[in-house]
């Protein structure tokens, strides 16, 4: 009896302790206080603020494993960072808000580039709950700045690989969301965010989203047309750029293989940096009210360097240093390695290099540290991507394989190596890694052909 009576104690007990504890979960989320952001138009120009304050958005697109890159991103001057998905959001909103940050968090809905069926009404259905229920569960955190609902849903290809309209009903789907989330949470403004600008995207946009805040669109080396295409648009709508950096991967020259030519890291740097002052910075149709760099962090597409401001280990490169020096008007004390450019034989990239299996071949790279530090080099070579992701989604990094190098060079403004070409014909890539001992790194590649 007495057993029985200790038990159901015991399980009463435990029964108002979840009771207890869910209540105080309970008020601790409702009594958080959410910052109210809001987009205000002054004649022709378009501002944020947050919490009656004008908000001077300083973003970077952030892709979370750790704490580092995050405090990384306040001390270059940063002030905001942009989300994909909700993986990482509970450990994101805590260090946003240990460090003083703001986010646009990124929410997961279909593309019909990865083959969501916008027609199936049900899965349409499905996805509407699950991200206003996301929206529902954390609008109230003091570190949110907006939402971006969907990344790059016009992005769509044909069966000969030209771009392609997109369903209308993708737009439609969007617009039902925002529509909700302009009801459950007026404090935070909705958008989400277009490859490019095309004015012919634009205007599906607002036939069928209509209530959304925010035109978001993202541009790399096309981002110099970005005022063209506002002014061709001519809609009573802000900007914003959620994705620039270096020029695009299908931007630029490729050899006649079709293998993608990388800038080298100084000349990425330098040309990032000028199209966002022109463009953003010295913004002339009032409407960018924000913008993110990409990448702050570091990915695999179409090479490991290409688009992240970070290398695996975590060496900064050039792209920080601008963005800093933009950001808090001077350059940090110590810069990255000055990467400008790289040869095999004295033959650039864009000339098509081949060689012949275990030809001795000579690369050079113009390299140099701003402040004079000894640089410490390293060569990597690998195949070239075998399968090309699309849209920025997964890419498996080529294995690195062996290299011969038969001698070396080391000067203040380059450095040479001498390897031989593999034994095995097809397509390579060889890297150059400089490093200046201070967490800083410079980088450039060259692909290369090997053929009998």
């Amino acid at each position: 009896m007495q057993s029985n009576f200790f038990m159901s104690s015991r399980f009463l007990f435990s029964i108002l302790f979840l009771a207890l504890s869910n209540l105080l979960v309970a008020c601790t989320s409702s009594t958080q206080t959410p910052s109210v952001v809001k987009i205000v138009k002054q004649g022709n120009q378009y501002s944020l603020t947050v919490n009656g304050q004008p908000y001077d958005l300083r973003g970077a697109g952030l892709g979370y494993k750790n704490d580092a890159n995050v405090v990384a991103l306040k001390e270059a001057g940063g002030n905001t960072f942009r989300t994909w998905d909700l993986d990482s959001i509970e450990q994101e909103l805590a260090i946003a808000e240990k460090m003083g940050l703001m986010i646009a968090v990124g929410l997961v809905t279909g593309k019909e580039l990865l083959g969501f069926d916008y027609n199936d009404e049900a899965a349409v259905a499905e996805q509407f709950n699950r991200v206003t229920a996301a929206i529902e569960k954390y609008k109230n955190h003091p570190n949110i700045l907006l939402w971006i609902i969907n990344n790059e849903p016009n992005l769509l290809y044909d069966e000969a690989g030209n771009l392609t309209a997109v369903n209308p009903k993708v737009y439609a789907a969007m617009g039902d969301i925002i529509d909700h989330i302009h009801k459950i949470d007026p404090n935070h403004p909705v958008t989400f965010s277009l490859a490019g600008h095309n004015p012919k995207d634009i205007a599906q946009v607002l036939k069928y989203a209509p209530n959304i805040d925010i035109l978001a669109v993202q541009s790399y080396g096309s981002l110099v047309t970005l005022p063209a295409s506002i002014a061709e648009s001519n809609v009573d709508k802000p900007y914003m750029v959620t994705e620039f950096g270096p020029v695009g991967h299908w931007e630029l020259p490729s050899t006649d293989w079709g293998r993608e030519i990388e800038e080298p890291s100084a000349v990425k740097a330098a040309g990032m940096a000028k199209r966002m002052q022109d463009i953003i910075l010295d913004d002339k149709t009032g409407k960018i009210i924000g913008s993110f760099v990409f990448f702050w962090g570091q990915k695999q597409e179409r090479t490991p360097t290409w688009y992240g401001m970070f290398n695996e280990a975590g060496e900064q490169t050039a792209r920080i240093d601008e963005l800093t020096r933009m950001w808090t008007g001077k350059y940090p004390a110590n810069r990255a390695p000055q990467s400008k450019a790289i040869t095999i034989n004295e033959t650039q990239a864009v000339d098509n290099i081949r060689l012949k299996p275990g030809q001795p071949a000579t690369v050079k790279v113009h390299v140099s540290d701003p402040e004079g530090d000894l640089l410490t080099h390293k060569w990597v070579l690998m195949h070239e991507v075998e399968t090309r992701s699309q849209g920025g989604h997964f890419e498996a990094k080529p294995a690195v394989l062996a290299l011969q190098i038969m001698a070396s060079d080391i000067q203040p403004d380059y450095v040479e190596m001498t390897f031989s070409a593999p034994d095995e014909e097809g397509e390579y890539r060889l890297f150059n890694y400089a490093y200046d001992g201070k967490n800083k790194v410079g980088n450039a590649n060259i692909p290369f052909m090997v053929e009998n």
